[in-house]
């Protein structure tokens, strides 16, 4: 089997830590000209493409604009820059925890999502991150969900990226996250979840079917709150637990938690499905923090041990409550 070449690198630079849009066009396909296929390939609105087009804002891989007339060459690279879309800003702040040569690990907000994806493009972590840190060459070698808050893994090299890549699929980084839910005393914990999750696409929440489990988490409880803490009522049967996936699928364990009963707060999918959080509604923040990361370094061989100094909101307001 013949192997592709690798692209060439962009002849466009990043705009607002966002790198252009790659298109390669198809070989084994036939079309008069490039405008041609990307009109088709893109559904964009009436008259984009030949705007931009016309703009000269797609362009080949020597940086030439593209002609209206060009003929579609198979396997040639057009790159250009998306509109970005208008997006409610993230009002919290993005932190580094540990930075060298070789990584960055950043502590994300609640709502921020890592990379760019649908309408969060310029907000998200990894783009305001090349902002800020000034290294355009950063990438994430894995992923958070929007809601949730913690560590993330960026790499700075291009040519590393896979070896730490590796260490998530490999499932070579112990990783720890923190949730607070009701506390139920018949629950008893610790135990280890198995089940199978799917999640289909266009669909919101995952969904726990028979068969062979693929999600395996284990979830322990660390503290909880009766009715009061020191003569002054809380919200009763609150819990801080801990939680340790050994898989990740998608919502793994906001899944099992809703499945044990003790649903994550701030949670709009699990158990009933009440969102999307609109943009703008920051109010809610989905109680869930990626706590810690620990791996071998497979570029330099250290041993490295990250941990979030994040405190859940909805625990910290009620310890506030009790001083």
């Amino acid at each position: 089997m013949r192997r592709r070449s690798p692209a060439p690198p962009s002849p466009l630079p990043q705009r607002d830590g966002v790198d252009p849009v790659r298109v390669r066009l198809p070989a084994g396909e036939a079309w008069p000209t490039v405008r041609d296929h990307l009109v088709a390939r893109l559904a964009a609105g009436p008259g984009v493409i030949d705007g931009m087009l016309e703009a000269g804002l797609i362009v080949d891989a020597d940086g030439r604009p593209v002609p209206r007339d060009g003929a579609y060459v198979p396997g040639m690279f057009v790159w250009f820059h998306r509109e970005l879309p208008d997006e409610e800003r993230v009002p919290f702040a993005l932190d580094v925890v540990y930075r060298d040569e070789h990584l960055v690990v950043a502590d994300k907000p609640h709502f921020l999502a890592t990379t760019p994806r649908g309408s969060h493009v310029a907000e998200t972590a990894l783009a305001r991150l090349r902002r800020e840190s000034g290294i355009p060459t950063l990438s994430a070698a894995h992923r958070l969900d929007r809601l949730t808050a913690g560590l993330v893994l960026f790499t700075v090299r291009p040519e590393e990226r896979g070896a730490y890549q590796s260490l998530f699929r490999d499932k070579r980084v112990a990783k720890e996250y923190e949730a607070v839910a009701p506390y139920d005393p018949a629950l008893t914990l610790p135990r280890t979840v198995r089940s199978r999750i799917v999640k289909e696409r266009g669909v919101m929440a995952a969904r726990e079917v028979e068969g062979e489990p693929n999600a395996v988490s284990r979830v322990e409880l660390l503290e909880h709150l009766d009715g009061t803490v020191r003569d002054r009522p809380v919200q009763e049967g609150l819990a801080r637990y801990r939680l340790t996936p050994r898989t990740g699928q998608t919502h793994q364990l906001r899944v099992h938690m809703s499945g044990l009963g003790v649903p994550i707060l701030g949670d709009p999918l699990y158990p009933v499905v009440t969102g999307p959080v609109a943009p703008g509604d920051f109010r809610r923040p989905l109680q869930l923090l990626a706590r810690a990361l620990e791996f071998t370094d497979p570029v330099t061989g250290r041993e490295h041990r990250f941990v979030s100094p994040r405190v859940l909101e909805a625990w910290s307001s009620y310890e506030e409550w009790a001083r």
